[in-house]
């Protein structure tokens, strides 16, 4: 069998780091030691030097919407396209969506599992949307934990296209259900009612500019503070997903004093981007939802990230073409959506190299071993230790560069990043043992992605 040997990297985990050889043999890593010898080594061995660079464990983008069916359209990358803008970003994993047929949970995740088994060429795992009550859901609940999935997700607007599960007790048995069964409950926080009551006083034009006033932070506050008493009372975990204003952390803070785990995600566009690109020509392309805020949200997500009140940061991943974003500008109609699984190791690397309080070894545990962690698929990814998965970044943390389409990798056409400096870019990706990206080239081979069960094993379903 032949080996893989990386030699004087400078090995980051989330706990350590320190300068060593890793080998590799076949998928997984079986040596790491401050030295080893090639001769010593009685297969065939690739040498790989990495003096100068990072050697970072695969990273996870824990949500993803990779070949999104929305409107009679689809998304911009599919999953083999998805895959190639991920590996040249050093993902190795995504966490995408299975949508709730409204039938039956076990065949809305098998269907989405084989579809994306097929063309997939980095592996994945699943959350599982849950739109409404059945009285087979406990045991439609279980079967989809049996067969992998870790975790649903649950959406507190999109009334009107049947996301939301509205009766309070239905509600309310999802969380009970969840917590007897050990699955952790994703939430789309952004209350409808609220959202409704802007719409209903709004006087506007339904520009981009006006998105955030039809979508306000207040929204986002009160669904946090209901899903959170919801979780308290049925002794659920909670999973915030793409946290993106003050008012919402705010509230996750008042949920920590009274003794809930609260999970945090948020986004790079959260941590960079505020509503003054919601103006001009390009302004469809930067809408998404929750909305960009203010400057000031920006910054007390950032300081929230280096303080460590922030757990993952993923970035729901959603690339309409940039024709498509400009078919409309009225953000009613405006597919919402951005691309950012490969601009997300770099921009998040740019905090730590401009002096952020933030670590390395943060860096890793949020993009990394963090998602891993709370989603069931520690130590086989998420890691840097003998027996887990060879999903392994080389990256070189002094490279200046500017993101911009024409050197991105997405089918969408555009980067919401276009213009920005950052510092830091993965130079190689292997997944598994096998190098994916290398070079500026892509090696991904569709169809290579594997479903990774909660448990951490590779499987199909």
């Amino acid at each position: 069998m032949s080996c893989i040997l990386i030699q004087n990297g400078l090995l980051i985990d989330t706990e350590w780091k320190r300068r060593a050889d890793i080998l590799i043999r076949g998928s997984r890593i079986v040596r790491i030691a401050p030295h080893i010898d090639p001769q010593s080594i009685p297969d065939n061995v690739t040498q790989v030097h990495a003096d100068g660079l990072l050697v970072l464990p695969g990273l996870i983008d824990a949500h993803t919407h990779y070949n999104l069916i929305s409107r009679g359209t689809v998304t911009a990358d599919g999953f083999r396209e998805g895959s190639k803008a991920a590996s040249y970003g050093g993902v190795t994993t995504v966490i995408d969506f299975a949508d709730d047929n409204k039938k039956s949970l076990p065949a809305s995740l098998r269907e989405r599992a084989d579809a994306m088994g097929e063309e997939m060429s980095i592996d994945f795992a699943l959350h599982q949307g849950v739109y409404a009550m059945r009285p087979s859901l406990k045991e439609e609940l279980e079967e989809i934990r049996n067969a992998g999935c870790r975790a649903v997700k649950l959406f507190t607007t999109y009334k009107d296209v049947g996301y939301y599960i509205e009766n309070q007790e239905d509600l309310r048995l999802v969380f009970r259900y969840c917590a007897q069964l050990g699955l952790m409950v994703c939430v789309h926080c952004e209350d409808d009612d609220y959202i409704a009551a802007a719409a209903a006083s709004y006087k506007g034009s339904y520009k981009p500019e006006d998105h955030p006033v039809l979508r306000p932070a207040k929204a986002e506050a009160l669904a946090i503070a209901h899903m959170g008493r919801l979780a308290l009372e049925e002794g659920c975990q909670l999973y915030i997903v793409h946290l993106s204003s003050r008012e919402g952390l705010e509230e996750v803070r008042a949920l920590r004093d009274k003794g809930l785990e609260v999970v945090v995600e948020t986004t790079p566009h959260y941590l960079f981007l505020d509503r003054s690109r919601l103006t001009g020509p390009d302004a469809p392309l930067y809408v998404m939802t929750p909305p960009l805020r203010d400057e000031q949200d920006n910054l007390a997500l950032q300081e929230a990230l280096c303080n460590g009140e922030i757990q993952v940061v993923a970035t729901d991943h959603c690339s309409f073409t940039r024709a498509q974003k400009l078919e409309s500008s009225d953000v009613r109609t405006i597919y919402p959506g951005i691309p950012g699984s490969e601009e997300m190791l770099p921009l998040i690397h740019h905090l730590v190299a401009n002096g952020a309080h933030l670590t390395l070894n943060e860096m890793v545990n949020v993009l990394s071993t963090g998602p891993a962690k709370y989603f069931g698929l520690y130590p086989e990814k998420g890691a840097l230790r003998e027996g887990s998965d060879a999903d392994i970044v080389i990256f070189n943390p002094d490279y200046a560069w500017t993101l911009s389409h024409e050197n991105l990798h997405s089918e969408c056409g555009y980067t919401p990043y276009e213009g920005v400096p950052v510092i830091g870019k993965a130079v190689m990706t292997y997944l598994r043992g096998r190098l994916i990206m290398g070079s500026g080239l892509y090696l991904g081979i569709p169809g290579d992605g594997r479903f990774i069960k909660a448990d951490g094993r590779h499987s199909s379903l």
